[in-house]
């Protein structure tokens, strides 16, 4: 008699697992963090609620963790040059313009947009949660940010004395409130310029003076 293998264990808990990341995802979505419950995941994910007990103490906790993963699913859609760090190709504008490109496709894809806002709709009055939120996942994604921007400062691209951790906030903040409140469309163009604003600045800019044959600057008549 031909015995039947045991079943994958591990297998099976990694079904169960990516069933309740996507049931906790969907339900925030559509009714809203604080309706959203151990056992209406467990009923969506098709497993009993001993399981996700089991793994996680709270709806918090998983919520977190299925949002981290489909961040992780997102980078890795992205490429490895994406995955941990911001590219550094020599050219700050080129690569911050690049990732926040990134970033708008991101907060348009459907799968991240509706599960993302319930949650930091609630971390505004949920404070505990948005700690965490921030903590395991805002502050990561930021943290790459000032490592890039540090790059560019030891390259000579950015002054000694700018403070990377504020010096960011000029390109994510604008774009954070605007995807939040909808006060205006979110574009490649958009965050194009914000970059541009905020590595040059708003004042107006010394036109070139062109040289004349020896090199040195023409100049018009001087006088009434």
């Amino acid at each position: 008699m031909v015995k039947k293998p045991a079943p994958d264990s591990a297998r099976r808990s990694e079904r169960s697992r990516r069933a309740i990341y996507d049931a906790a995802l969907a339900l925030v979505a559509e009714v809203g963090y604080p309706r959203t419950t151990i056992e209406g995941i467990a009923a969506r994910a098709g497993v009993g609620k001993q399981t996700i007990y089991r793994w996680w103490e709270s709806k918090a906790d998983v919520l977190l963790e299925a949002f981290l993963d489909l961040s992780e699913q997102a980078s890795r859609d992205a490429g490895p040059e994406y995955g941990f760090a911001i590219p550094d190709t020599g050219d700050l504008a080129a690569d911050l313009k690049a990732v926040l490109r990134l970033t708008v496709d991101q907060l348009g894809d459907p799968r991240f947009e509706a599960p993302s806002r319930a949650l930091a709709a609630e971390g505004v009055v949920n404070e505990q949660l948005g700690r965490v939120f921030v903590a395991k996942l805002l502050e990561p994604s930021l943290q790459l940010y000032v490592d890039r921007v540090r790059a560019a400062q030891s390259a000579g691209q950015v002054r000694r004395d700018v403070d990377p951790r504020i010096a960011l906030e000029l390109w994510v903040s604008p774009l954070a409130q605007r995807w939040l409140q909808h006060t205006g469309p979110i574009s490649y163009d958009y965050t194009d310029t914000l970059v541009e604003y905020a590595l040059n600045g708003l004042a107006p800019r010394t036109p070139d003076v062109p040289s004349g044959p020896s090199g040195t600057p023409e100049h018009g008549p001087v006088g009434p």
